[in-house]
């Protein structure tokens, strides 16, 4: 399989593309009559800064003045995991929660009346409305990231590898495995296992201090019919679905891949399912346009599942973007009329859920490109339907 053969030379995402995300947020910012923006949402400061950092109770935030050098706020046990992040002066607060609210007090410091926050707890509102001339609850750093560079590409693909990688060692081992009496937590740990050792071996040493890992959840039988159903000690039996969903990340840039497989022989009614499912996932891509808006791709492709009288059985939307964050906007679903660009990247993801009978799940990667949708998870195009089976002989 490709997740273990030479890989491309890749590089976490350096001084210059956070320079140039930077740069971005700033014409914003003048274009809108503000001085500044103060970000508190994790992923933005991760994304603008390229620091990983621990997301716990005491916030973090990042102010980006339209012609100053960036500040780091950050509580002062952090202060030594900040200072090394190139192109910010860090500033440390006590502690959480402290006497002056951290967001307040970062507000402070900023030392401006023209402010826009990504994020903002209703609390430090009114107290904020009191001393800014003007509020702008927006996120400056979105347009940016809804639309990656070739370089965030490029871990998008490469992840995408590695999410392969992990159904591709489900496929050989999991009905051998079933047969000698595994649950779906020692087939997860096997699929998932082996995959990250192999994005260890290959990619560890140069992302150090980066997200790097797989995550997935393997689920069978009436319990696939739960769409977050979680990993369990259930056994396999022979007729059963099992649904592996697989997430993984690389430079902190996530992709997904998924499958239903099925226990033993598959029947007339579970081909009939994963057929109407794959015209699902096809009217997905065929939708994904540019200018389209992301509402209408959710509706054309979940029209495939209610076409084949499924209806009844979605639960969910078709698919959500992918980043920095494993689910980020915009959204393919009902309510997101953002267009869709060049440089997205989205999930797809067909979904069928019969509470006590069964459940069905995949998921592909989808980037729109210059050429159409790039699809980098492979493992549904290299293995048809009639051939996604756990033999238990």
């Amino acid at each position: 399989m490709s997740g273990t053969g030479a890989a491309p030379k890749l590089a976490p995402l350096g001084a210059e593309f956070r320079a140039q995300a930077m740069a971005q947020v700033r014409q914003r910012l003048s274009a809108a009559g503000l001085e500044a923006a103060l970000f508190l949402l994790p992923a933005n400061i991760l994304y603008l800064t390229g620091w990983s950092f621990s997301v716990n109770e005491r916030p973090m935030g990042l102010l980006v003045h339209v012609d100053k050098t960036p500040v780091l706020f950050v509580p002062e046990l952090e202060r030594e995991n900040a200072e090394p992040i190139r192109g910010v002066t860090v500033k440390t607060y006590e502690e959480f929660p402290g006497e002056v609210p951290a967001v307040l007090w970062m507000v402070a410091q900023a030392k401006v009346r023209r402010l826009a926050i990504d994020t903002l707890d209703a609390r430090h509102y009114a107290a904020l409305t009191n001393e800014l001339e003007t509020l702008s609850l927006k996120d400056f750093a979105a347009p940016s990231r809804y639309i990656k560079s070739a370089e965030e590409i490029a871990l998008t693909r490469e992840a995408a590898r590695f999410a392969d990688l992990c159904l591709e060692r489900l496929l050989a081992k999991g009905g051998e495995l079933i047969a000698q009496g595994a649950s779906e937590l020692d087939l997860f740990a096997d699929c998932t296992g082996f995959a990250r050792k192999a994005l260890l071996d290959i990619h560890g040493p140069a992302f150090l201090g980066t997200k790097l890992g797989i995550s997935a959840s393997v689920h069978s039988g009436p319990r696939a019919a739960l769409p977050h159903g979680a990993t369990g000690t259930r056994v396999p039996q022979a007729g059963d679905t099992l649904i592996c969903g697989v997430g993984a990340s690389l430079g902190g840039y996530h992709a997904e891949s998924g499958i239903t497989l099925i226990v033993g022989d598959i029947s007339a009614e579970q081909r009939r399912v994963m057929t109407a499912m794959q015209a699902c996932n096809d009217a997905a891509v065929a939708a994904l346009v540019p200018g389209t808006s992301c509402a209408f791709v959710n509706r054309a492709a979940l029209a495939e599942l209610s076409a084949a009288g499924l209806g009844d059985a979605i639960r969910h939307r078709i698919g959500h973007g992918m980043g920095v964050e494993g689910h980020e906007a915009p959204w393919l679903a009902p309510g997101d009329d953002t267009p869709v660009a060049q440089g997205m990247v989205f999930s797809n993801e067909p979904g069928v859920y019969r509470p006590g009978r069964d459940g069905y799940r995949t998921i592909n990667t989808m980037i729109v490109g210059p050429n159409g949708v790039e699809i980098p998870s492979r493992f549904q195009a290299d293995h048809p339907i009639d051939t996604r089976v756990l033999a238990l002989a």
